[in-house]
């Protein structure tokens, strides 16, 4: 069965921070044609389906990720695992947000369309451990060089942190590109950088279209300790 392709505005002349689209669906086809040409869904469970591609982007480059003093020791206490669990870390995700009353756009509806990317071998998980129980970590999916990061999550002090300094050292030497979406104070803190959109819809388009450099992201080898 040939793959579904759904036609969205063209992102370049989106709003610079409102959703450039509404409706469709969360089927594989669409997220793909969606995160194909840099945008990407973001919304409320008592909302329709939002699309976004905001102006600045916030990107990071793995090889400029900031290692504070304060996190180093983290760094040793956390063991990483990638897609080790990815339902039971976006499930996870979506369980610690509702009952704390955060307000989250991972629904059950969310969770299961990202984990069907995950058995794809698109979407992606980076986990922390601490003595065998997960502590925290980050999700996203993988087009080529570029890592689209989708949610971050700490359990226990610095947890998604160390995940994501880990998957910058793993990333960094593919030359890869970690797309952020929107900035805020934590990205920033990790090193992470605004780029217009013109520029980031062309290197996006760029990276995405080369080998990532590697067969599994699973069997990549993760750094222990400082």
């Amino acid at each position: 069965m040939n793959a579904k392709f759904y036609d969205f505005p063209d992102p370049l002349y989106a709003p610079a921070f409102a959703p450039l689209a509404s409706g469709g669906d969360l089927s594989e086809d669409c997220l793909l044609s969606a995160y194909s040409a840099g945008i990407f869904p973001w919304f409320s469970e008592d909302e329709p389906i939002l699309w976004w591609s905001p102006d600045p982007r916030a990107v990071l480059d793995p090889r400029e990720v900031r290692v504070q003093k304060s996190i180093k020791p983290y760094l040793k206490r956390y063991e990483i695992k990638f897609d080790a669990d990815f339902r039971g870390f976006i499930n996870l995700c979506k369980s610690v947000r509702e009952r704390e009353k955060q307000g989250t756009w991972i629904s059950e509806q969310i969770a299961e369309a990202y984990s069907r990317l995950a058995d794809a071998g698109i979407a992606h998980s980076v986990e922390a451990y601490e003595d065998g129980e997960l502590a925290g970590g980050l999700y996203g999916l993988i087009f080529g060089r570029v890592f689209c990061g989708e949610s971050m999550l700490s359990l226990k002090s610095n947890a998604s942190k160390v995940a994501l300094i880990r998957l910058c050292e793993v990333l960094a030497k593919f030359h890869f590109l970690i797309d952020c979406q929107i900035m805020n104070d934590h990205l920033k803190f990790m090193g992470a950088k605004e780029m217009a959109r013109e520029e980031f819809l062309a290197l996006f388009a760029d990276l995405s279209a080369q080998d990532s450099g590697f067969e599994r992201f699973a069997d990549l080898k993760i750094p222990r300790g400082v």
